[in-house]
């Protein structure tokens, strides 16, 4: 997302849609994009949908990219067009080619091809200035050697028009020689740029002589040392859009008032194709920072453990915590089209990734605090076979179930609160999969600490019930012996509130509590799997194996989310 931070008071030009309108397309599932390509299919004004998803390689992608790759994709998808994937690589500063892989690789893993080949802004900069040289000499640009800061100052506010550049009447043929000079690299970067000549008076002040050309003497991942002079956003895109033939360019709210000089420009370069520019709201979710320059500053900060942490609202940190490309699609689907911004329940993205893994993770039991129990009758040791899902055919594992086990030290109370369902002195419990046992006798340290249980079978419970009582609690546990240690990262939201902004400075609403690593014992199954396998751990929650530091031989889990969920949708 590229706009000028100084944003007009212009109402929006579009067609509006009223809510008799919304209220039809709603009833019929159609937003107010589909409504309009819908309509323009019909009409005979577009035969074939084009659609593109233009990130700039200068960063990774988070969860309001993903929206817009849903929308711009799904488009395409949903009504037979094309979406293209291009870089609008304008700015070789701030871009690298490992932006490029990873944008390519996350749009693959969301489940989405483009068309073709990949594109890039870069593609068409010889095309992008022979255009910059027909509005030169048609009178509609013009070379400007003030400096940036008189430029800024000349250009007004809201309240007070610009001022015309000293420059804004010189001739064609000197606009013509200055700008050969700016790409010749004769003029030093900061002492000329090229504008449109248009208003200086308008009320929208993006149309008051948009720049289109600075000087950059900077190498580009695409075209070396060709060029000195490189185009800005607001010129390169509509006309990149224009070269490839998109007719729907979709784009948030805050691109609204730079409509007017994205059709401008291309009507004065007399484009054949003519795209058309709409705007909805962008992805804003409670907790969560979606700026680069905020989540650059916690990854050079320190604060989070690079750009994949499984706490960062990009993609690549959302892979690694486990998210699933279904459920970020699903999420976006629900959260829909609209032309006005809000902020979104982070509970409905949860309640999306929870839906798509409740039917594709298979089980597993782990113990993140363990505690020791002897199960002092237990005749031998023995394997138990058990589905590896209770509604889904995924094939059987082995639980070895061995004399000494581990159980969660939160399913054992001395003095159990009241309501307490789980293991107790002299109480009773049911071993998931397993058999009823009994606590006889409980072991402490020196300090007072409980460090083992003593507890007896039932050897009549294994597969049923016991005859003449009611056992209630069930808990989770593992072999001693033949459990696998496991490191097990245990991850919250990033932020402790709803509004991060909220106060001075966005860092101190960190959640300090927003990761906890635990040496946790996992059953064998769990340690011959793959990385990015999914799992939930019976009663804990739903796990995944880490995607780069996951072995066989030191197994790491990642917690994608536990197993409570507090959105309700609505039906």
């Amino acid at each position: 997302m590229k706009p000028n931070d100084v944003v007009s008071n212009l109402p929006n030009t579009q067609p509006s849609v009223d809510s008799a309108q919304q209220e039809q397309q709603q009833q019929v599932g159609l937003d107010f994009v589909r409504q309009v390509i819908t309509d323009d299919l019909a009409a005979g004004r577009t035969q074939k949908v084009v659609t593109r998803f233009p990130p700039e390689p200068n960063g990774y992608l988070h969860i309001g990219h993903v929206k817009a790759i849903c929308l711009n994709f799904g488009i395409a998808q949903e009504f037979e067009g094309l979406c293209n994937l291009r870089f609008d690589d304008t700015n070789p500063d701030a871009e690298e080619q490992e932006y490029v892989d990873g944008i390519a690789g996350d749009v693959k893993w969301l489940g989405f091809e483009w068309a073709g080949e990949p594109r890039y802004a870069s593609n068409y900069f010889d095309q992008l200035y022979a255009w910059a040289v027909q509005l030169i000499e048609q009178g509609d640009a013009y070379v400007d050697l003030q400096t940036p800061e008189e430029i800024k100052l000349n250009r007004g506010n809201f309240k007070t028009p610009g001022t015309n550049s000293p420059y804004r009447d010189a001739s064609v043929e000197e606009n013509l020689q200055r700008f050969e000079q700016m790409r010749d690299g004769t003029l030093a970067e900061g002492k000329a740029v090229l504008r449109a000549k248009i208003d200086m008076t308008s009320r929208n002040v993006h149309m008051r002589d948009p720049i289109l050309y600075r000087v950059l003497h900077s190498a580009h991942h695409q075209t070396g040392d060709k060029w000195k002079i490189y185009p800005m956003y607001d010129y390169a895109h509509p006309l990149s859009d224009a070269i490839e033939g998109v007719t729907h360019s979709l784009c948030t709210l805050e691109f609204q008032d730079h409509r007017p000089f994205y059709d401008w420009v291309v009507e004065k370069v007399h484009s054949k194709a003519v795209p058309r520019q709409y705007e909805s709201s962008r992805l804003n979710i409670d907790y969560t920072i979606t700026s680069k320059r905020k989540l650059r500053r916690l990854v050079e900060g320190g604060f989070v453990n690079g750009w994949n942490d499984p706490r960062m609202p990009t993609v690549v940190g959302m892979r690694r915590r486990g998210f699933t490309a279904e459920g970020l699609r699903d999420f976006c689907k629900r959260v829909g089209v609209s032309k006005t911004d809000g902020v979104v329940d982070v509970a409905m993205l949860e309640f999306c990734i929870r839906q798509s893994l409740e039917n594709t993770a298979s089980r597993g039991m782990a113990v993140l605090e363990p505690l020791k129990v002897t199960l002092t009758n237990l005749p031998e040791e023995m394997d138990l076979t058990h589905a590896r899902h209770p509604n889904v055919d995924m094939g059987e594992r082995v639980i070895p179930l061995t004399k000494e086990i581990y159980i969660d030290r939160k399913d054992f109370e001395e003095v159990p609160p009241k309501g307490f369902k789980r293991l107790t002195p002299e109480g009773e419990v049911r071993l998931r999969h397993a058999y009823v046992i009994k606590c006889d006798e409980v072991i402490k340290d020196e300090n007072g600490e409980v460090v083992e249980l003593k507890c007896s079978i039932d050897a009549d419970t294994l597969g049923k019930k016991p005859e003449g009582r009611k056992v209630k609690g069930v808990i989770h546990w593992v072999s001693a012996t033949k459990g696998v240690p496991a490191e097990v990262r245990i991850y919250d939201r990033l932020f402790k509130e709803a509004n991060p902004e909220t106060g001075e400075d966005y860092l101190d609403n960190l959640n300090p509590d927003s990761l906890k690593v635990v040496n946790a014992v996992v059953e064998p199954s769990l340690a011959q799997v793959q990385p990015e396998d999914r799992f939930q751990f019976e009663r804990e929650g739903y796990f995944v194996a880490d995607q780069y530091d996951y072995t066989t031989d030191k197994p790491v889990f990642n917690r994608i989310l536990d197993l409570r969920d507090s959105f309700k949708p609505q039906n």
